[in-house]
């Protein structure tokens, strides 16, 4: 019997989940004390009932609020804006309201209202290289999409687009909020594009960090759980229509939850590695990259894996997860790794997922997004890729 390899956890924020979760962020708010600042999204919260019934509930307990909405993806000159407007006051707590971009925002926020300098200090690659020292700001997470798992770690994913563009992280344990309230009854109502983006997110985060070489018995247990719930509720959720609807969200919302507190742990792989180029020099949302790009980027791996390392542990955990997404015993290896890339690439198709060109990729832009993809996602790859291995997932999906 082999000994458990040693590892260690990052830390994780206290959790809240189940539908109603929301009601309880005004006493959760007020717990740090009378002044806060909301991080929402540009528009679906708080134009929603529910803003005002927060908003309500946080003036009837003597809080004072502000608020920065985050238009798409946040960039350094939004964090650095809302710090200049919002770093002389006391504020007592940051709530991020939103999907993947306004917690991220709030993250960066948070941690740098204090301090007072540029996030650019701080961003990994493209910044300084200052070492943060915080203090932070303590920070309240409430996703109001099921994908990204950003209310369960630490790092603020920071993006600013063009030819010169790049999707860096700002990561520190200070970062991570003291409350993350997971309610899947917020998920209502998201269009079905966006629920299908943010959920193939969810799922490429559980895969990859299943499959990572930081992988240990813990995130393996975690990962699995949220594959399962993902399998059992993604579809249902995504129609919205069904009796099944809510049971659903609920899954997809846990198993999103599970994504982050995974990758906060292990990392992930190929597909997140390319998604940070593609996410700096293209208009491409995020989950759409993961949904298009996670089939081929598998089948990739599985190949390279069975040609040069055939005894890795990763292909039995592809041929595990092939086989719970089949339904049913397969009867060999191969069946279940070939069923697996199958069953991705249908989803391509049922849910409609976009190609890279249908945003403006080329050909011609293959050779620096494979030079600029090899940052920490694909340092837990189940192995080192070729850049000819790497510009094939791209050049399947063009």
């Amino acid at each position: 019997m082999n000994p458990i390899r040693p590892f260690a956890t990052a830390r994780l924020p206290r959790i809240v989940f189940g539908d109603g979760a929301l009601g309880r962020l005004a006493d959760e708010a007020a717990a740090f004390g009378r002044s806060a600042l909301l991080v929402t999204g540009a528009r679906s919260f708080a134009a929603s009932p529910r803003w005002r019934r927060l908003t309500d509930q946080l003036t009837d307990r003597g809080m004072t609020w502000g608020r920065i909405a985050v238009e798409g993806e946040p960039s350094p000159d939004l964090v650095d804006g809302a710090v200049r407007e919002y770093g002389g006051a006391s504020v007592d707590v940051v709530i991020g309201i939103g999907g993947g971009s306004a917690v991220d925002a709030a993250k960066a926020i948070a941690g740098l209202l204090r301090p007072g300098n540029s996030v650019m200090d701080h961003l990994e690659g493209v910044g300084a290289g200052r070492p943060y020292k915080g203090p932070a700001v303590p920070l309240i997470a409430v996703p109001t999409t099921a994908g990204t798992g950003s209310e369960a770690t630490k790092n603020a994913v920071l993006s600013r687009r063009g030819a010169e563009g790049f999707k860096k992280s700002f990561r520190d344990d200070q970062l991570v909020a003291r409350v993350a309230l997971v309610d899947p009854s917020l998920l209502e109502g998201a269009p079905r594009s966006l629920v299908a983006a943010n959920g193939m997110d969810a799922f490429t985060q559980l895969l990859e960090g299943f499959v990572s070489t930081n992988a240990n018995p813990m995130t393996d247990a975690l990962a699995w759980s949220g594959i399962e719930a993902f399998v059992d509720g993604f579809f249902a959720a995504w129609d919205g229509l069904s009796a099944d609807a809510a049971e659903g969200r609920s899954r997809l919302a846990y198993a999103a939850l599970m994504s982050g507190i995974v990758l906060a742990q292990t990392g992930l792989g190929s597909v997140h590695g390319l998604a940070s180029p593609l996410g700096a020099y293209f208009p491409i949302p995020h989950g759409l990259v993961c949904g298009t790009l996670v089939a081929e980027a598998t089948e990739v791996n599985i190949h390279a894996l069975e040609a040069r390392e055939p005894d890795s542990l990763a292909l039995d955990k592809y041929a595990r997860v092939g086989e719970r997404l089949a339904g049913h015993e397969v009867h060999h290896r191969g069946e279940a790794l070939a069923g697996l890339v199958d069953t991705l690439r249908r989803w391509q198709t049922e849910l409609g997922l976009a190609t890279l060109s249908e945003y403006g990729v080329t050909e011609a832009d293959i050779p620096r997004l494979v030079a600029d993809s090899r940052g920490s996602s694909m340092k837990t790859n189940p192995l080192v890729l070729t850049d000819d291995e790497i510009a094939e997932v791209l050049r399947r999906r063009l």
